[in-house]
């Protein structure tokens, strides 16, 4: 009498295959999980110090790295029964590896731009080497990952036969139609490579101060396409890349962030001028807005009406200089009326009796 295991060959099949897969499962929670102790162990390392939660920025493409390499394994498809179904395993695994690689790439780029940057602050007083590494890594990250995305897409459809032989065709056949959209993608392409221009000669930076439109705000975000601007009220100016290489505007902290500030007053010829120099610096000296640097003041015009003054002063950035010269201005004003009120700038009208002339 035969072996009951003789009459199944499929029982011995599926046992093989529950067997392989289960070993092959054994194995993958191994790899994982000495993947994540080495991990876990080189991030808490003071020498190579990971940033936090870098491990689950890689722990799911990691696993579908895994799942990769399991779906291709032929006991599954003997196991659930579709051994004829080795093409779509196939080709399931082989997106799988390609979309777990471009993961993993994108979250190495991130946990690495992470390391370089957590060096520098941008919250300091003297930040602009920080804002400039802050914006190259902004900048080249979102071209690096844009580039990384295109090529994983192109990877994934190529992985297909058919679409293969219709792009080889599409490609030969190209001519005049490549010709036509390369002017249509004229001006994205121009936005991109103004992005890149950006990261590359920064003529802005992250939290620069600039004059855009005749709008005083803060570069707050810099991507491929657009830069964001934080005016000073709040608003958000929304202004594309090849605007900061096209069209001028004025940068305040392209080299530092000191800058100086003007106040004007328009004044009777009667002023004293050396007693307002005198009380100009008085004041600058009562106030932690001066960085006491620049103290002048100026007669910059005369007219037939009143006489120009400036005063000239500096602060350790244009926030900080506006509040100074708002306060220089009004104290410099209380002054006037209260010590020469003769001097503040008039109009005078001469009436004189006719027949006193005669």
């Amino acid at each position: 009498m035969a072996s009951p295991l003789l009459q199944n060959p499929t029982d011995i099949v599926s046992t093989r295959s529950l067997l392989y897969l289960s070993v092959a499962l054994v194995v993958v929670a191994l790899l994982y999980g000495l993947t994540s102790r080495i991990l876990r162990n080189f991030g808490k390392n003071p020498k190579y110090l990971l940033p936090e939660r870098s491990f689950r920025k890689v722990a799911i493409p990691l696993l579908l790295l895994f799942l990769s390499f399991l779906v291709r394994m032929k006991s599954l498809r003997e196991l659930v029964g579709l051994p004829e179904a080795e093409f779509w395993f196939r080709k399931i695994s082989v997106i799988l590896f390609i979309v777990a690689m471009t993961w993993i790439v994108i979250a190495v780029l991130k946990i690495s731009k992470q390391i370089i940057i957590q060096g520098y602050d941008v919250n300091q007083a003297d930040n602009l080497k920080a804002r400039k590494i802050y914006t190259q890594f902004n900048v080249l990250e979102r071209i690096a990952i844009f580039i990384i995305i295109i090529l994983a897409l192109g990877f994934v459809l190529m992985s297909f036969d058919g679409i293969r032989e219709i792009g080889i065709s599409v490609f030969a056949s190209a001519g005049v139609a490549g010709i036509i959209i390369g002017f249509s993608a004229q001006k994205f392409i121009g936005t991109i490579l103004a992005g890149i221009q950006i990261a590359i000669a920064q003529p802005i930076k992250l939290d620069d101060v600039v004059i855009v439109e005749g709008e005083w705000g803060r570069i707050e975000e810099i991507t491929l396409t657009y830069v964001v601007v934080k005016i000073w009220d709040k608003r958000r100016l929304i202004v594309p890349t090849p605007y900061f290489i096209e069209t001028p505007f004025q940068n305040w902290t392209k080299t530092s962030a000191d800058i100086l500030g003007t106040v004007f007053l328009y004044t009777d010829y009667n002023v004293p001028f050396e007693k307002l120099r005198e009380e100009l610096t008085r004041i600058l000296n009562t106030t932690p807005l001066w960085d006491g640097e620049v103290n002048v003041l100026q007669v910059t015009d005369s007219r037939a009406e009143y006489v120009e003054i400036r005063a000239l002063m500096s602060a350790k950035d244009s926030p900080t200089a506006w509040d100074l010269r708002v306060y220089v201005r009004e104290q410099l004003i209380t002054y006037l009326q209260e010590h020469y009120p003769q001097s503040i700038a008039r109009t005078r009208v001469l009436l004189q009796n006719k027949e006193e002339k005669i």
